[in-house]
């Protein structure tokens, strides 16, 4: 049974314990009912959210989202262009923990309505450049995963193979992928502190001057050194922004150019689907295995024969060609109807009054499509003509499925954007004392 806001109310004055809950609210997200979620004003004037598992199985995740947010020291906050969560406390409940954090202002956008042109996309893509210009240390001296490339590699591999031999997976889809695993330059990239696969709709928005900027970021869980990659894979939901959020993002960095990422990202994405028939097929379920199915061969017959490295790829001359050409945002172009947002206005309105009046950040009913999953998929490179991949439903099914699963390692596949076998996820949760997977946060 979900715990009430009053419940978890009472937990955060034990988190707390020098201040007082002057009113509470639900939270309006959408996680597949994994955590229960409240908002608390608080007698000094802070806005915090408490959340707590909804069950054993999510503890390890809820974990490793705290040793990440711990992970980011005031020095390293101040290289971030945007907030992030900071824990404020935590206190047992019962057998489980509830955690405490601040609570960050400002509405997500559904990646499938990312607007193109200068604002979201562009803000988007340079707040990624930021985080992968991180130094490696960070990641490095709290114990988290370090991965290099041969790694990534060598794990995409064992996917592969875990896959084909269920010998469900299309010859064409296997060949397409072999030949890419066997591709060195794909494969020469420089490692980078990650998000693991975090999306667009992990950010949160704020209005500057007429357009939307990212001004926070909630994922945090899956914080590691690895592929860049691994987050721009949700760039196929994105179809309108997908070219300016890159050409932002090698604009804005100031690492290696990585000409090859986007292919990379496309790989990972079409994986997820060998992921979801492997963990099918380990679980013993026909309904999953028969679902993966009918995605792989939607999938192949949508790339045919086509190889997912391109003649030429993408370079920095490329993408500030791609910016000079980008028209400037125009606040009338915003279409904030395909926003969302965090918190439902309406329901804070019956315990906070005072400040209903300025919560305009949001509409009632938007806060439903915080449950949007994070899709995993890279847009075409020009010279690359790829089907674009949606795995929204891929994502909820395995979130469902994984809410059921107490034990990391009975978990198959990629998990949630990192790219690895049941093998490495055990030793990179042993490394990390926590599972590194999704935690969809507001």
């Amino acid at each position: 049974m979900a715990r009430s806001p009053f419940t978890l109310a009472a937990s955060v004055t034990s988190a707390l314990p020098r201040v007082g809950v002057v009113g509470v609210g639900a939270l309006t997200e959408g996680i597949a009912g994994r955590y229960d979620s409240a908002v608390a004003e608080l007698d000094d004037g802070r806005r915090v959210v408490v959340r707590v598992p909804a069950d054993a199985a999510v503890l390890p995740e809820l974990a490793a989202q705290v040793r990440a947010l711990r992970a980011l020291t005031p020095g390293v906050r101040g290289l971030l262009p945007f907030r992030a969560p900071e824990v404020l406390g935590e206190a047992g409940l019962g057998d489980t923990r509830a955690v405490v954090v601040d609570f960050l202002p400002g509405y997500r956008v559904d990646p499938a309505h990312l607007p193109a042109g200068r604002g979201a996309a562009t803000s988007v893509g340079a707040a990624l450049a930021a985080l992968h210009s991180l130094p490696l240390s960070i990641v490095r001296t709290e114990g988290l995963p370090v991965r290099t490339p041969q790694q990534v590699r060598t794990d995409a591999s064992r996917l592969l193979d875990r896959a084909t031999a269920t010998r469900r997976v299309p010859v064409a889809l296997a060949d397409r992928w072999r030949r890419a695993l066997e591709a060195d330059e794909l494969w020469r990239f420089e490692s980078a502190v990650v998000l693991g696969g975090a999306g667009a709709a992990s950010f949160l928005f704020e209005d500057v001057h007429g357009a939307p900027s990212v001004t926070g970021l909630l994922d945090w869980h899956g914080l590691s050194v690895g592929d860049p990659a691994t987050d721009l894979q949700w760039l196929a939901s994105a179809p309108a922004a997908a070219d300016d959020v890159y050409a932002a993002y090698v604009a804005g960095s100031s690492r290696a150019p990585d000409g090859r990422a986007r292919e990379r990202a496309r790989l990972y994405a079409e994986l997820e689907f060998a992921s979801w028939l492997v963990h099918g097929h380990e679980t013993g379920r026909a309904d999953v295995i028969d679902d993966a199915v009918g995605l792989l061969e939607t999938l192949a017959a949508g790339v045919a024969d086509e190889d997912l490295i391109a003649d030429a790829p993408l370079d920095v001359d490329d993408a500030l060609a791609l910016l000079d050409r980008m028209p400037e945002a125009s606040a009338g172009a915003v279409d904030t109807s395909m926003q969302t947002d965090a918190y439902d206005p309406e329901e804070l309105s019956q315990w906070m009054a005072a400040d209903a009046a300025s919560q305009d950040d949001a509409t009632p009913g938007d806060a439903t499509r915080a449950d949007v999953a994070q899709d995993t998929a890279a847009i075409d490179l020009v010279d690359l003509e790829t089907s674009p991949i949606d795995l929204a439903d891929v994502r909820a099914a395995k979130e469902a499925e994984r809410a059921e699963i107490a034990d990391p390692s009975e978990r198959s596949g990629f998990g949630d954007g990192g790219l690895h076998d049941g093998d490495a996820v055990a030793e990179a949760e042993r490394a990390s004392e926590a599972a590194l997977r999704r935690w969809l946060a507001e």
